[in-house]
Protein backbone atom coordinates (compact mmCIF):
# COMPACT_ATOMS: atom_id res chain seq x y z
CA UNK A 1 0.00 0.00 0.00
CA UNK A 2 1.12 3.12 -1.10
CA UNK A 3 2.76 5.53 2.13
CA UNK A 4 1.04 9.32 2.44
CA UNK A 5 3.89 10.93 0.33
CA UNK A 6 3.43 8.24 -2.73
CA UNK A 7 -0.15 9.33 -2.60
CA UNK A 8 0.22 12.56 -2.69
CA UNK A 9 2.76 12.11 -5.94
CA UNK A 10 0.20 9.98 -7.76
CA UNK A 11 -2.32 12.46 -7.03
CA UNK A 12 0.12 15.03 -8.90
CA UNK A 13 0.20 12.88 -11.73
CA UNK A 14 3.60 12.13 -11.45
CA UNK A 15 5.15 8.96 -12.60
CA UNK A 16 6.13 7.11 -9.91
CA UNK A 17 9.18 4.94 -11.16
CA UNK A 18 10.44 2.06 -8.64
CA UNK A 19 13.36 4.42 -7.08
CA UNK A 20 10.89 7.43 -6.45
CA UNK A 21 8.64 5.02 -4.76
CA UNK A 22 12.05 4.44 -2.31
CA UNK A 23 12.81 7.66 -2.00
CA UNK A 24 9.05 8.63 -1.17
CA UNK A 25 9.20 6.21 1.42
CA UNK A 26 12.32 7.45 3.03
CA UNK A 27 11.02 10.61 2.99
CA UNK A 28 7.84 9.62 4.50
CA UNK A 29 9.35 7.61 7.25
CA UNK A 30 12.02 10.15 8.39
CA UNK A 31 11.29 12.11 11.45
CA UNK A 32 13.75 14.86 10.57
CA UNK A 33 14.51 17.26 8.12
CA UNK A 34 17.34 15.35 5.75
CA UNK A 35 19.48 16.72 3.42
CA UNK A 36 19.90 15.23 -0.28
CA UNK A 37 23.03 13.36 0.76
CA UNK A 38 20.93 11.79 4.10
CA UNK A 39 17.92 10.64 2.05
CA UNK A 40 21.04 8.94 -0.50
CA UNK A 41 22.21 7.06 2.01
CA UNK A 42 18.58 5.72 3.18
CA UNK A 43 17.56 5.09 0.09
CA UNK A 44 20.25 2.96 -0.66
CA UNK A 45 19.76 0.94 2.19
CA UNK A 46 16.61 0.30 0.20
CA UNK A 47 18.02 0.23 -2.96
CA UNK A 48 21.87 0.27 -3.41
CA UNK A 49 21.86 1.76 -7.49
CA UNK A 50 19.91 4.57 -6.70
CA UNK A 51 22.40 7.30 -7.40
CA UNK A 52 22.80 10.50 -6.10
CA UNK A 53 21.66 12.56 -9.15
CA UNK A 54 18.16 10.31 -9.18
CA UNK A 55 17.88 11.70 -5.26
CA UNK A 56 18.53 15.17 -6.29
CA UNK A 57 16.11 15.21 -9.20
CA UNK A 58 13.62 12.91 -7.07
CA UNK A 59 13.67 15.84 -4.62
CA UNK A 60 13.34 18.85 -6.88
CA UNK A 61 10.64 17.32 -8.59
CA UNK A 62 8.67 16.61 -5.46
CA UNK A 63 9.55 20.38 -4.55
CA UNK A 64 8.62 21.62 -7.68
CA UNK A 65 4.75 19.49 -7.34
CA UNK A 66 4.77 21.11 -3.74
CA UNK A 67 4.76 18.32 -1.74
CA UNK A 68 8.22 18.91 0.02
CA UNK A 69 9.43 21.92 1.42
CA UNK A 70 12.91 22.67 1.31
CA UNK A 71 14.36 24.95 3.84
CA UNK A 72 17.75 26.43 4.48
CA UNK A 73 18.84 26.39 8.13
CA UNK A 74 21.92 28.27 7.53
CA UNK A 75 24.44 25.00 7.09
CA UNK A 76 24.35 25.52 3.57
CA UNK A 77 22.63 22.24 2.28
CA UNK A 78 19.08 22.36 2.20
CA UNK A 79 17.17 20.39 4.07
CA UNK A 80 13.75 18.76 3.63
CA UNK A 81 10.50 17.78 5.40
CA UNK A 82 6.87 16.30 3.40
CA UNK A 83 4.54 19.65 3.07
CA UNK A 84 2.05 19.75 5.54
CA UNK A 85 -1.41 21.68 6.32
CA UNK A 86 -0.73 21.99 9.63
CA UNK A 87 1.42 24.99 10.42
CA UNK A 88 4.43 24.84 12.94
CA UNK A 89 7.68 26.44 12.93
CA UNK A 90 10.97 25.32 13.60
CA UNK A 91 14.22 25.79 16.29
CA UNK A 92 17.63 25.09 14.69
CA UNK A 93 20.15 23.68 17.24
CA UNK A 94 23.20 25.41 15.87
CA UNK A 95 25.76 22.91 17.59
CA UNK A 96 24.01 19.46 16.78
CA UNK A 97 21.85 20.59 13.73
CA UNK A 98 18.36 18.87 15.34
CA UNK A 99 15.58 20.59 14.28
CA UNK A 100 12.65 21.14 16.61
CA UNK A 101 9.17 21.75 15.04
CA UNK A 102 6.94 23.33 17.98
CA UNK A 103 3.54 25.82 17.42
CA UNK A 104 2.97 28.80 19.72
CA UNK A 105 -0.22 30.07 19.74
CA UNK A 106 1.06 33.39 21.47
CA UNK A 107 3.79 34.00 18.67
CA UNK A 108 1.18 33.36 15.82
CA UNK A 109 -0.95 36.10 17.54
CA UNK A 110 2.03 38.39 18.09
CA UNK A 111 2.62 38.24 14.30
CA UNK A 112 -0.58 38.64 13.04
CA UNK A 113 -0.85 42.04 15.26
CA UNK A 114 2.75 43.11 14.11
CA UNK A 115 1.61 42.94 10.49
CA UNK A 116 -1.91 45.31 11.32
CA UNK A 117 0.05 47.32 13.17
CA UNK A 118 1.98 47.96 10.21
CA UNK A 119 -1.05 47.80 7.84
CA UNK A 120 -0.47 44.60 6.37
CA UNK A 121 -2.49 41.32 6.55
CA UNK A 122 -0.57 38.36 7.70
CA UNK A 123 -0.86 35.79 4.18
CA UNK A 124 1.59 33.58 5.03
CA UNK A 125 5.38 33.29 7.28
CA UNK A 126 8.37 31.37 8.03
CA UNK A 127 9.80 31.25 11.70
CA UNK A 128 13.23 29.99 11.88
CA UNK A 129 14.98 29.84 15.58
CA UNK A 130 18.45 29.60 16.06
CA UNK A 131 19.59 28.65 19.44
CA UNK A 132 22.26 26.73 21.46
CA UNK A 133 21.04 24.18 24.40
CA UNK A 134 20.99 25.26 27.52
CA UNK A 135 23.52 23.44 30.14
CA UNK A 136 22.88 22.91 33.04
CA UNK A 137 24.78 23.88 35.81
CA UNK A 138 25.65 22.28 39.22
Amino acid sequence: MPDRLERLCIEKGLKMTEQRRVIARVLSEAADHPDVEQLHVRASKVDPKISIATVYRTVKLFEEAGILDRHDFGEGRARYEERSDNHHDHLIDINSGEVVEFVDDEIERLQIAVAEKLGYRLIDHRMELYAVKIENEE
